[in-house]
């Protein structure tokens, strides 16, 4: 169950909604821009398709929490559905979209926790923390999608 009301975190960014997708289809980059993600343990071949899962580590060592993303709904770039998973501590469901505008996009992140303890410890603060949190993690997306340089790798 998702509670009633999503924590809604925006930022413009100086880029375009492809560049955006660029970073959030490679699901190897979630510890660059997602705050307490710290270690990607694989990502599915499929991913960002439905179902598709990314398997990270959450927390700092050597306090970490195995677990993994999973994709929702992809509808990029109308919006990109991921549930989050960090047991014990439970679920989250993340909703990304971008809007083209202002001569870039600007990105929207809502959030709400779903199972666990953060759905039992929903209220006020813990929504600033979220929310918090949530502006960096869009500043760290912004910084790599504003400076990724395209690379193309020769096997």
């Amino acid at each position: 169950m998702v509670s009633d009301e999503l924590t809604v975190t925006t930022r413009h960014l100086d880029a375009t909604v492809d560049d955006v997708y660029a970073v959030l289809s490679d699901g190897w980059l979630l510890p660059l821009w997602v705050v307490g993600a710290t270690h990607m343990r694989d990502v599915d071949a499929s991913w960002p398709a439905e179902g598709a899962r990314a398997h990270h580590q959450v927390g700092a060592w050597p306090f970490t929490l195995s677990d993994s993303t999973r994709v929702v709904e992809n509808g990029w770039p109308r919006r990109l559905v991921l549930q989050a998973r960090a047991w014990p501590l439970g679920e989250a469901r993340i909703e990304l979209s971008a809007e083209p505008g202002d001569g870039g996009v600007t990105v929207r992140m809502a959030e709400a926790p779903t199972h666990g303890i953060g759905r039992w410890l929903d209220n006020p603060l813990a929504r600033w923390l979220l929310a918090a949190r949530n502006r960096e993690s869009l500043n760290r997306l912004a910084a790599l999608v504003e400076n990724r340089a395209t690379v193309t790798v020769q096997r």
